[in-house]
């Protein structure tokens, strides 16, 4: 396990990010709507760093195995998303992977009419995007790689203490951290789906 953004670094990132979303939204309150779990490190910080007024929400994913046509297959769902009909919404997560998640909940937002819907991430591999949702804030640009720590979980829930980010070499106990990321050795439905939560 290598070292690839410690904690001094991600913390001056993060106060970087948390000016420029002050100064955007100066004056105005801010709902931030956090996509757990993986963003609960990052979502903490980023909203200490705001001067500007801010509503907390929680939304929570849970990739579950669902039966259908005599196959099983992980389908991704959502804790009902806040209804926020004229706010500044910010959405919060670690990592834009492949964007299915972000996007597929960004819509359900969009449908309640906010005032404006942006989104802040850590990590941003653009070139991995399934989608064309963009990030207005990012963290760091980087290369597709799995990364673990500061929220970002190994196999069996491991690592999302490290105050650190982490990348795990091969052979050792990686997890895939892509939000929205497939099953080894499963089928992945297309489009994921809504629950009430």
């Amino acid at each position: 396990m290598r070292v690839a953004y410690s904690r001094k670094e991600l913390a001056a990132r993060i106060a970087e990010l948390g000016r420029a979303i002050s100064k955007d939204y100066k004056d105005r309150t801010l709902d931030v709507v956090a996509i757990l779990e993986n963003s609960f490190l990052f979502a903490a910080d980023l909203v200490r760093e705001l001067s500007c007024p801010v509503v907390c929400h929680f939304v929570r994913t849970e990739l579950r195995d669902v039966e259908l046509g005599g196959a099983t297959w992980p389908e991704l769902f959502f804790s009902t998303p806040p209804i926020l009909e004229g706010r500044d919404v910010l959405l919060v997560d670690a990592m834009l992977h492949t964007g299915v998640p972000q996007d597929f909940l960004w819509k359900r937002i969009e449908d309640y009419r906010p005032r404006s819907l942006n989104l802040a991430v850590l990590f941003d591999k653009e070139q991995d995007h399934k989608v064309g949702l963009k990030a207005r804030y990012v963290g760091f640009s980087d290369a597709s790689k799995y990364w673990v720590g500061y929220g970002l979980a190994g196999r069996d829930g491991l690592y999302r203490n490290l105050p650190h980010i982490a990348t795990v070499g091969k052979g050792e106990d990686a997890g895939d951290t892509r939000a929205g990321g497939a099953r080894k050795g499963k089928k992945v439905r297309k489009k994921p789906k809504h629950r009430a939560g």
